[in-house]
């Protein structure tokens, strides 16, 4: 019975992992048996995963493998350019300690429908360490070879050496005043670490710790100083989106708002709600967290490993303005913020919806809906509309230049809501 749930499972998310020929380094999943994965400031819920250098902040990496046994895993991390690319550094330039490791904190699942070992990485740790800021990347491999890639994900460690204020409030254009917020911020920096700021500086502004629609290559409007003013008014619009849609299985055992029925044969089968687009509708406010994930078990003790795995079934109904050969995604958190072929909806021509189903570790969830436009990104206006009083949470990451040793040096950070005027 295990085996046949293991292949089960397994088929289902054969389409949720990036092909070999696709690798790029982002937060991404490249084995079909690998899921539920979550970077976040170790003890906290904290989804940017920042920590400072040299200090006693961790980040924990989880994440399950599927099936009744473990395997001979190890990872390593690289250094990167504030765009994301590796940078030219040898790995002793950057790191203090090996320069991979193997992961030892594993535990079985237990009590569960599906069978699964679930892994745990801190960094940085005693074996490995960064030695200087910037952004690395995380790599998960099998058997001493990084050809035989798991997942990756995005980690960033500071030297904090700046003074970041900002805000955002709705658009002041009177073309985007009713869909789109404006984020305005300055930042006040060490002259003497920073030579040349119009050259060296480099921003990136980020909305719910999404890195697909983040805004960069942004130069100062005004420099007073050691302080740079970046207040735009065109330059750093974002879609205000609208507050995410959302369902909780962190009980399979009782029913919960959004969840419409329960079934259980050899796997737990969850059927939610009927979704309707809401690309039409007037904003209506309610408390949500950005699109996050929380993989949680009520039933549990041991939340790692007591969550089990369950079917969850989405179905949105055919929206007016969305031709029935568009290419409809769930999208969220814990989609990677991905258009994932995982994640894309089947039309069901004779029910006049989109309809998928897909195997998910216990917990919270908040999700939407995305279309993909004809640029290939996800565009969520269509089916859940756009409204610039939606709460949202935005990121600015400041970055230097290290001229010496020719690296992008992350050196501030500052995170506020749009709601927090």
């Amino acid at each position: 019975m295990q085996k046949a749930l293991f292949i089960l499972f397994s088929s289902c998310f054969l389409l949720q992992f990036v092909s070999a020929q696709n690798k790029s380094n982002e937060n991404a999943v490249y084995d079909p048996n690998i899921n539920s994965v979550q970077l976040t400031k170790a003890g906290t819920d904290d989804r940017y995963p920042i920590v400072l250098l040299g200090s006693n902040e961790q980040l924990k990496l989880s994440f399950d493998k599927l099936g009744a046994t473990s395997e001979n895993l190890q990872y390593s991390i690289t250094h990167c350019d504030a765009a994301w690319e590796v940078t030219k550094l040898n790995a002793n330039e950057y790191i203090t300690g090996m320069t991979f490791d193997n992961i030892t904190d594993f535990k079985f699942s237990t009590n569960t429908f599906v069978r699964y070992v679930h892994y745990n990485v801190f960094l940085p740790n005693e074996n490995m360490k960064p030695r200087i800021a910037g952004n690395y990347l995380i790599k998960v491999f099998r058997n001493f070879d990084e050809n035989d890639l798991l997942l990756t994900q995005r980690m960033m460690i500071i030297n904090n050496s700046t003074q970041i204020e900002g805000f955002a409030r709705p658009a002041t254009l009177a073309e985007s005043r009713f869909t789109k917020q404006e984020v305005q911020f300055s930042v006040t920096i060490n002259p003497v670490q920073v030579i040349n700021p119009l050259q060296d500086i480099k921003i990136v502004l980020m909305q719910n710790s999404r890195w697909d629609n983040a805004i960069t290559g942004l130069s100062p409007m005004f420099v007073n100083n050691n302080k740079l003013e970046y207040s735009y008014l065109d330059k750093t619009l974002f879609n205000g989106g609208n507050e995410f849609r959302w369902f909780d299985i962190r009980s399979l055992r009782l029913f919960s708002p959004n969840v419409r029925s329960k079934r259980v044969d050899t796997v737990v089968h969850v059927m939610l709600n009927y979704d309707e687009s809401r690309g039409a509708n007037q904003y209506f406010q309610y408390v949500d967290y950005n699109g996050k994930r929380v993989l949680n078990n009520k039933e549990g003790v041991n939340q790692d490993i007591d969550g089990d795995y369950a079917y969850v079934n989405f179905y949105l109904t055919a929206a007016i303005g969305v031709p029935p050969d568009a290419e409809v995604y769930v999208f969220g958190e814990f989609t990677n913020w991905r258009l994932d072929p995982a994640y894309k909806m089947y039309y069901n021509k004779s029910r006049q919806r989109y309809d998928l189903e897909v195997p998910l570790k216990q917990g919270r969830y908040e999700y939407c809906y995305a279309v993909k436009n004809d640029k290939g990104v996800a565009d969520e206006t269509p089916l859940e509309g756009n409204h610039f009083q939606t709460e949202n949470e935005y990121m600015v990451l400041v970055y230097t230049r290290n001229l010496i040793y020719g690296y992008d040096e992350l050196i501030g950070s500052k995170k506020f809501s749009s709601n927090s005027q």
